[in-house]
């Protein structure tokens, strides 16, 4: 006859089992719902890349090999021009490094440490663009288990690169002129903003945002990018620094009252 562990020994109950583990069609399932909300902005703006590459003369499987390969958004729309105008690797190595340093600082809060094995770390760091660090910056996202994060950036990568396929088949048909493309990528991070807006309501953050974006645009403009992420990373880390001293200082305080009333 089986025996019930002690602990459950005199309450007539037998221990529940364990929680099955979330299986692969349920990690698929919730990617594929994740990704969706940038897909929207993801693939048209594959398309728009494609039609460029279409109407620069090249290949349309040069899309693909430039989406599915380099992968780094509007890099790649550059990358397109440096390549046509056939430039300097040296030139074309510091534009991939202007473009794409704000991707340091995404590696600061991206669940990474989730990802299990060193080929699936390989390919989520490959594969970070701006839209899978929008869905995963969420706190809910830090608990994401290791199959959902990389297969919500490979459906996010096949969106882009789908779209630039689509893009490069159907160039020939596409006018040049098509308008509204270009900002469907703008308009994805406006909702996704107001979505991070909405779920903490920290006003100085967005503040300090908008401070840093009109001081690189005016002071700095052929380096707004660059120079706006440097600006708003200071900006973040001067304000945890006095945060976390206020913080310290709170406890400080509380130390003093408790020892003083012991």
């Amino acid at each position: 006859m089986a025996t019930l562990p002690a602990e459950h020994v005199g309450t007539g109950t037998a221990p529940s089992p364990p929680a099955p583990r979330e299986g692969l069609r349920t990690d698929l399932r919730r990617a594929l719902k994740d990704s969706g909300s940038v897909g929207l902005g993801a693939y048209p703006m594959g398309v728009a890349f494609g039609v460029l590459v279409a109407h620069s003369g090249l290949p349309w499987w040069w899309a693909s090999v430039f989406s599915g390969f380099i992968y780094a958004g509007s890099l790649e729309f550059l990358f397109l021009g440096l390549v046509l105008s056939t430039a300097p690797l040296a030139s074309i190595a510091v534009t991939a490094f202007l473009v794409n340093f704000r991707h340091v600082f995404y590696a600061l809060s991206f669940p990474l440490h989730r990802v299990r094995g060193r080929l699936g770390k390989v390919y989520s760091t490959f594969a970070l663009s701006d839209e899978a660090y929008a869905v995963t910056a969420g706190e809910a996202a830090q608990h994401y288990p290791s199959r959902r994060i990389l297969w919500l950036q490979v459906f996010i990568h096949c969106y882009w690169a789908g779209g630039a396929t689509t893009g490069a088949l159907l160039g020939s048909v596409i006018p040049e002129g098509v308008k509204g493309l270009d900002f469907a990528v703008t308009a994805l991070f406006t909702v996704l903003a107001i979505d991070a807006f909405r779920a903490r309501r920290d006003i100085p953050t967005p503040l300090l945002a908008l401070a840093c974006a009109l001081v690189a645009r005016f002071l700095f403009p052929g380096q707004m990018l660059l120079v706006g992420f440097a600006l708003f990373t200071a900006g973040l880390l001067a304000r945890y620094a006095c945060s976390k001293k206020e913080r310290q200082d709170r406890k400080d305080r509380q130390n003093r009252k408790e020892r003083a009333r012991a």
